[in-house]
């Protein structure tokens, strides 16, 4: 065969020998060489590529045990494999098929960017920190669950001690670590609502009761359950708070059945009407499992959050995360516990309550004489009940100019509600307006 097609840099850091092993893999695995093509000589392929033979001689040991190249005594070296399958490109998508939208999330926090400051103060901490030598505690940073313990007791009304409170990566690993851990049987997750809820029971190998979003659940609905899935302050997606009856019933029902209620606390500190509503664990810590998280505060990709297991299944939880390693990452914890020492979350949380509530009046003025509010705004989205074929034409309009907007029916299993859900936290004021002037136009505003 005449000389291959590779180059090597004496400047690189990489040996020579690596160098023309990875080159002659990557001509193999792209079709370049293929299975049979016979391979120069080591003396030759040395003599082209001005090397000691004994680079060659290197690659082609290398390659010969991956089992990409073989040697035939007297034949010479041959290509051993194929090339490797690479999947067909797939198409780009246009804007009108939902890529390159600007999606009107539900779960996008806005940010004040005069808080960046205390954001990479925090990060520059964690760099000069020492982190542990081996795996942390499996419950999390102890500093940080002190921290965490305090703010709950301070915002939520829920006292715990901090030994109680376990750092988990995110809301749906705090409902992860749970399944593991709860008696076999099926889980109730309200209807329309959280998606990754459904996902992660699903996935956790349960069945997925569906619980009507706005009706009482006595002990019939949990009879036969594992757990109850529940956002008591802010129903997502519908936005209903639930009243105190019914959180008394939720709870009688709970210790009638065995069922554990898990609550998801997911933004109940961005109420801009009325002082947050206490969590529903305040009223029966026996009965409850308590999830909360900073995403809707800081940066969702920080993938933290914590949970406050009934105290009946915390050692349990504990164990559970010793053996599978489910820790969150430590500069994560370490970054967060600097983020609530300094008021961070505070003081971010303070001037996002007032955009959302600017914000929100902005929504309803475009669609409220065409919708019905599905509850009263609050924290970063506001959900409009509406014929499904008017929420189709908001949501095309709002694709024709650039946004995704989410129906309302892709959010319910078996639930009939149709419309839609404005999310107003991940985007600018003026991406808002120019969305809400689309989905105006849409609905024949």
């Amino acid at each position: 065969m005449s000389a291959l097609p590779v180059r090597l840099d004496r400047r690189s850091r990489d040996p020579l020998g690596a160098q023309l092993s990875a080159q002659v893999r990557d001509l193999v695995a792209r079709g370049t060489l293929r299975r049979g093509d016979r391979l120069p000589s080591t003396r030759a392929l040395a003599a082209d590529l001005g090397v000691a033979r004994s680079v060659a001689e290197q690659a082609y040991d290398q390659l010969t045990a991956e089992g990409w190249l073989t040697a035939r005594r007297g034949a010479g070296t041959f290509v051993a494999a194929e090339a490797v399958p690479r999947p067909a490109p797939r198409p780009r998508r246009t804007e009108g098929q939902g890529g390159g939208l600007v999606r009107l999330s539900t779960g996008e926090p806005w940010i004040d960017p005069r808080h960046r400051a205390g954001w990479r103060r925090a990060w520059r901490e964690v760099s000069a920190a020492t982190p542990p030598r081996g795996y942390d505690d499996p419950c999390g940073l102890p500093e940080l669950r002190v921290a965490l313990a305090e703010r709950l007791a301070r915002t939520r009304g829920l006292v715990v001690d901090p030994d109680e409170v376990v750092v988990t990566a995110g809301t749906t690993a705090g409902f992860r670590d749970l399944l593991a851990v709860l008696p076999g049987g099926a889980v109730g997750v309200e209807d329309p609502g959280y998606r990754a809820a459904v996902a992660t029971a699903r996935a956790a190998g349960r069945a997925v009761v569906d619980l009507p979003a706005q009706a009482r659940h006595d002990e019939a609905s949990l009879r036969g359950l594992a757990g109850a899935y529940v956002t008591p302050a802010h129903q997502h997606p519908l936005g209903r708070v639930m009243p105190a009856d019914d959180r008394l019933a939720l709870l009688a029902a709970s210790r009638a059945t065995g069922a554990v209620v898990v609550e998801d606390d997911y933004d109940s500190e961005l109420r801009y009407d009325v002082a947050p509503v206490p969590a529903l664990a305040a009223l029966g810590r026996d009965r409850v499992a308590y999830l909360g998280t900073a995403s809707k505060s800081a940066p969702p990709g920080m993938r933290i959050g914590w949970l406050v297991p009934p105290p009946g299944v915390l050692d349990d939880v504990a164990r559970h995360r010793a053996v599978v390693h489910d820790v969150g990452a430590w500069p994560t914890q370490r970054a967060l516990l600097t983020l609530l020492r300094d008021g961070w979350l505070d003081a971010v949380l303070r001037t996002a309550r007032r955009v959302y509530a600017e914000r929100a009046a902005r929504v309803a003025a475009v669609l409220a004489p065409h919708a019905v509010p599905a509850a009263t705004s609050a924290g970063m989205y506001s959900t409009w009940l509406l014929p499904q074929d008017a929420a189709l034409s908001a949501r095309e309009a709002a694709r024709r100019a650039g946004f995704d907007l989410p129906l309302l029916s892709e959010l319910c299993r078996s639930a009939p509600e149709t419309g839609v859900v404005v999310g107003f936290g991940g985007v600018s004021d003026a991406e808002l307006d120019r969305a809400l002037a689309a989905i105006g136009a849409g609905l024949g505003g």
